[in-house]
C-alpha cells in the first residue's frame, strides 16, 4: 500500500469521525478498530502530549507511562512545530475544561 493510499484510507475514516457526534460510537469504533495494545498506545501518545503541555519532564514521562524517550522526543518535536496539530487540539481540550468549571 503506497503513502497516497494510506493518506486517503486515514482522511476517510477523520471524514468520517468528524461527522460523529455520537462519542460511544467513536469509542466502539476504536475498539472494533485497534487491538488493546494498539488502544494503550495510542491513549500513551495522547497522555504525554498533554503532560508535555503541563510541563512533565520527558523522564518523568517515560517512567510514568513506561515510554522511550524517542516517542516523547518525537511528540516534544511535533508539538514545537509552527502549526502543531498537537497544540490546536490541546487548545480545544483547554476550552472545554474552562467551560465545564
Amino acid at each position: 500500500m503506497s503513502d497516497n493510499d494510506v493518506n486517503a484510507t486515514i482522511k476517510e475514516i477523520c471524514s468520517l469521525l468528524a461527522e460523529i457526534k455520537d462519542e460511544t460510537l467513536i469509542f466502539d469504533f476504536f475498539g472494533c478498530l485497534f487491538t488493546k495494545a494498539e488502544l494503550k498506545d495510542f491513549s500513551n501518545r495522547w497522555n504525554l502530549v498533554k503532560e508535555l503541555d503541563a510541563g512533565t519532564t520527558q523522564r518523568e514521562i517515560a517512567k510514568k507511562f513506561s515510554m522511550s524517550l524517542c516517542n516523547i522526543t518525537r511528540g516534544s518535536r511535533e508539538m514545537k512545530k509552527e502549526d502543531s496539530a498537537f497544540t490546536k487540539v490541546l487548545s480545544i481540550l483547554k476550552k472545554r475544561e474552562k467551560a465545564d468549571q
